[in-house]
């Protein structure tokens, strides 16, 4: 998929949310910027921070990683323009 068919600017909950609905298609998704409980840590910038809970059919049969896997791949273009860190719980439905 071309990155320009993403949504544009700096990652934020919105955008994330966005990006992993076009890409794996989930029937419940929660996308929560917690940079604001990291404040004062390094890579701490507003939007940096972020908790993911999500289920897709594209997990079913796979293992934990697999599925993380997955979650990172659909991310890999918005992880270096400001995602430190990244928390997921993905599951199949």
């Amino acid at each position: 998929m071309k990155a320009s068919t993403l949504p544009a600017g700096r990652p934020d909950a919105a955008r994330i949310e966005a990006t992993l609905q076009l890409r794996l298609a989930p029937l419940s998704l929660q996308v929560i910027d917690e940079s604001h409980l990291h404040a004062g840590h390094a890579g701490a910038a507003e939007g940096s921070h972020f908790r993911v809970r999500i289920v897709s059919d594209r997990f079913t049969g796979l293992p934990r990683l697999a599925r993380h896997r997955l979650v990172y791949d659909a991310l890999s273009d918005l992880i270096p323009q400001g995602i430190h860190a990244l928390a997921i719980v993905a599951e199949a439905p």
